[in-house]
């Protein structure tokens, strides 16, 4: 297809996977460790570096338009996240972190298999694979763990003010094991998953495109205001303590203390804009001006009390999650349904990132035989991942493919793509042509 449409070969491929995320749900961006593994699904570019200052894109996929522009020029729309602004993503940082006066033009096809705005990582593996693929064009190299840190914060080029999981992951994931992310410094540990049990994706088929909607962007702001209030209530410089783990470092408190913390400091009902600034000592339009971000601007209510103690729940679950891993009990696959069960319940719940079809599809699941049901990803939208005993696999994807997927409204016709059973992948990888 790539000699069809360029009338010339590839010079080389990059391949990047897309994740699912077992537990640590919207805590990356709070400083807390998460623990992911990569699928097999994944983004896979061929490329050929070109003379002319020109990246030509296109996509094996007819729904996804072809895209031409100046390599010295990048523009990248936030107002319309279109597919090849995430490619551009990428190859602004690559271009911006080695100040490269003249990058090499590109011809590039794409194919993806990861289903899109499913929670799966599908727009964070194309900004890693386009950073991939921009680095070899241009004769650089990076160490895996500084090019996951890069595509990170190059992701942020289309105003998604994401973590750092998916790009973390996508490039140090190893085949076989999940790991436990950790950031600041950036750092991936190995967990082996017990045996017995088997991962599956069920797919909503509700599309959420985190860049295209606000959900997101405010709940990383509720976050950020959470952190600032409980700093100032606790006598700590609130201007610089920037995370809700920097709160909890700094107090030398567990993640149990802190949630005591957040019982004692907030109110469950929502705050104004104005109780905020009051409670900071600040003007509206300091607010505003310097730690409201540009996308928030609008909001007027916050719920502070709910999202912190999501956060600080969800790091004590991921951290338990690991533990019974390494100790594996008898039970451990019990134990870590019960974990997966807890965290569906406080992204439903307090973090309010579910959506009536993910509840619905972690109720069947749960009665197809699976012993931990959650939604993965964003939310809103998007899929779940649950755990189901090896011997009841067969008949769970039966009953959920009957369940959900036949007699859906929509009369979806249950795709591969939807419902799938996946182990633990490989990370980013560039093929060179035999």
């Amino acid at each position: 297809m790539f000699i069809s449409i360029f009338k010339s070969a590839p010079k080389f491929y990059a391949r990047a996977p897309g994740r699912v995320n077992l537990i640590g749900e919207h805590i990356d961006y709070c400083g807390y460790a998460v623990l992911p593994m990569a699928v097999e699904q994944d983004i896979l570019i061929a490329a050929e570096p070109v003379t002319t200052p020109v990246i030509h894109l296109a996509n094996t996929n007819p729904l996804y338009a072809d895209f031409s522009t100046n390599a010295n020029d990048i523009q990248i729309n936030q107002t319309k996240p279109l597919w090849h602004n995430y490619f551009l993503c990428g190859f602004k940082g690559i271009k911006d972190h080695f100040s490269l006066d003249k990058p090499s033009g590109l011809n590039c096809l794409i194919e993806g298999t990861i289903p899109p705005s499913s929670g799966l990582s599908s727009s964070s593996a194309l900004v890693c694979c386009a950073g991939l693929v921009t680095l070899m064009a241009n004769g650089k190299t990076l160490p895996k763990v500084e090019l996951a840190e890069l595509c990170s914060k190059s992701e942020r080029y289309i105003g998604t003010q994401g973590g750092g999981m998916d790009q973390s992951i996508c490039f140090l994931a190893e085949k076989g094991t999940a790991k436990l992310i950790e950031f600041n410094p950036l750092r991936a540990t190995d967990v082996k998953l017990p045996g017995g049990a088997a991962f599956v994706i069920a797919n909503s088929c509700v599309e959420m495109n985190k860049a295209a909607t606000s959900h997101f962007n405010i709940r990383v702001m509720e976050c950020h205001l959470a952190t600032k209030l409980l700093a100032k209530s606790r006598r700590l410089d609130w201007k610089t303590t920037e995370k809700l783990q920097d709160v909890q470092i700094k107090l030398k408190l567990s993640l149990e203390e802190m949630l005591d913390v957040v019982d004692e400091v907030f109110h469950p009902e929502p705050y104004s804009i104005e109780e905020i600034g009051e409670n900071l000592g600040i003007s509206l339009k300091e607010l505003r001006t310097e730690i409201l971000s540009q996308n928030t601007q609008v909001v007027t209510t916050f719920k502070l009390y709910q999202r912190a103690k999501h956060v600080y729940s969800e790091a004590a679950r991921v951290l338990k999650f690991k533990e019974i891993c390494v100790e594996a009990p008898d039970n451990a696959v019990r134990l870590l349904g019960d974990l997966m069960n807890e965290s569906h319940a406080s992204c439903r719940d307090l973090y309010e990132c579910s959506c009536p079809e993910l509840d619905q599809l972690v109720d069947i699941c749960l009665q197809s035989g699976a012993v931990g049901s959650r939604l993965t990803g964003a939310g809103w939208g998007g899929c779940t991942v649950s755990m189901v005993p090896i011997e009841k696999l067969e008949r769970f994807l039966a009953n959920v493919k009957e369940a959900f997927y036949a007699k859906n409204d929509q009369g979806l016709a249950v795709e591969e793509s939807s419902l799938f059973a996946t182990n633990p992948g490989d990370g980013a990888r560039i093929f060179l042509e035999a």
